[in-house]
């Protein structure tokens, strides 16, 4: 099934503006949907395409890549009677898939855009790690942008429903509530996504049979996918890199939730891990959150990059990985998780998603904490900082029933000359109080 991806005007957009004069490459976790994308951008966009596969290569063109770089009618003759692929002049578009698996392939897009015959698309996972870009001069035609799992808008397109998001966005812009009746819509529908996430394969399940426990094995397919990776492409650190990663839903669960390296070895530090949350952000299985110890406009300023939180790139697989006790999660146990009669800790399951939100609309991602032993009112966390125009602006995550934000207003006293508008992310509808506007979860992607 193909889904509507708002990344497909990017690729319009590229297309247009570039004319050839550069490649496109699309970094993004395994399973985000980067070869449907490009295939249904080839098939509609021009009047021949090819995609050059190479988890599964045809190995004569491979050796075209390799053994002839300098003979580009070489490797075009190759493609074209590998693939039987008439190749046109300035409409046709090929795809290197998976390109981290053939670096040469990437290094050739120098030579490739300089000939100015066809467009290129490369996608790649784990398209960063070392690895993968050693012995390869990185091209400098190369323009790069992220795709990610479907955000929640992308999901009400897959549902088949129009309807809602429009309503939200027109609530946001105007400031106003959205009334009871649809805010408990909305909440319905953001509470499915959170459940069924984001990945499309786990999204085209669910629009299938709407079982949530279908859905499940189809997410833990998908973690399996990124221990393998893991397990294959982290080198002497894949045991540290696999403990940190299965190790982030207890840090989240925690009321601290910076990521305590204690809970990994005793007396370990970040020095030692420092390359296995790196290679999580290169892979983009995980965002990174630091903490901006003195927030300005220029949040990474005053990063401490040793003090940081770590969120999964997508709920659904995280929501998984945590019931990940059993090889299976039955359909009731997701009902009942949904209906809010089974305990899970909300609050960090809403946080990793206000994460994923930022990360999506291409923001890094900074928190605050301040711990003072000598003294308690010292002391304050806030979940996420923003920039909006030449201000800081501190987000709270909250559950629907909580009674104070004294952390905020704390920080917002602290900082007063730098702040701008204060956000309260909860469960309930708009309404702003206290000099905050409180927002409903489901509009965390407009901040």
């Amino acid at each position: 099934m193909i889904f509507k991806r708002k990344i497909y005007d990017q690729l319009l957009e590229w297309k247009q503006r570039s004319n050839g004069k550069t490649a496109l490459l699309i970094e993004g976790a395994r399973r985000v949907g980067k070869s449907t994308i490009v295939s249904e951008f080839g098939k509609n966009e021009y009047e021949s395409f090819v995609i050059v596969d190479f988890m599964r290569p045809n190995q004569k063109v491979v050796s075209a890549i390799i053994d002839h770089p300098d003979d580009l009618n070489i490797f075009f003759n190759e493609l074209s009677m590998a693939y039987n692929v008439i190749l046109h002049a300035r409409n046709t578009l090929i795809v290197f898939d998976e390109v981290q698996r053939c670096p040469q392939a990437r290094q050739l897009i120098k030579a490739l855009v300089a000939d100015g015959r066809y467009d290129y698309i490369e996608t790649g996972s784990l398209i960063s790690i070392k690895m993968n870009v050693k012995d390869i001069t990185i091209p400098s035609e190369e323009e790069a942008i992220g795709m990610y799992p479907m955000d929640f808008e992308e999901y009400l397109w897959a549902m088949d429903d129009k309807v809602t998001f429009p309503a939200i966005r027109r609530a946001y812009e105007e400031k106003r509530p959205m009334g009871k009746s649809f805010h408990e819509t909305a909440m319905h529908r953001f509470r499915e996504y959170l459940l069924v996430g984001g990945m499309p394969q786990a999204v085209e399940k669910y629009h299938e049979t709407h079982n949530l426990g279908e859905v499940d094995i189809v997410k833990r397919s998908i973690l399996r996918l990124y221990h393998n990776d893991i397990a294959k492409f982290a080198g002497r650190d894949a045991a540290k890199v696999r403990r940190v990663f299965d190790g982030i839903p207890g840090q989240l669960s925690k009321k601290e939730k910076k990521y305590s390296l204690a809970s990994l070895e005793k007396n370990a530090r970040y020095r030692k891990y420092e390359d296995a949350f790196l290679w999580l952000a290169d892979a983009k299985v995980a965002n990174i959150a630091y903490n901006a110890t003195d927030p300005g406009i220029a949040l990474s300023l005053s990063e401490d990059d040793t003090t940081l939180k770590i969120y999964i790139l997508d709920t659904g697989l995280m929501i998984s990985q945590m019931l990940g006790d059993r090889s299976y999660t039955e359909t009731n146990i997701y009902s009942e998780i949904y209906s809010g009669n089974l305990y899970i800790n909300e609050g960090m399951v809403m946080e990793n998603y206000v994460a994923q939100a930022f990360a999506f609309s291409g923001r890094r991602l900074f928190f605050y904490s301040r711990y003072d032993i000598e003294n308690s009112e010292a002391r304050m966390e806030i979940d996420f900082l923003i920039r909006i125009g030449d201000k800081i602006s501190p987000v709270e995550v909250k559950s629907g029933n909580y009674r104070s934000h004294k952390s905020l207003d704390k920080f917002k006293n602290k900082f007063k000359n730098r702040i701008g508008d204060s956000f309260i992310l909860y469960t309930k509808d708009l309404m702003e109080k206290d000099g905050i506007l409180h927002l409903p979860l489901y509009m965390a992607s407009f901040l």
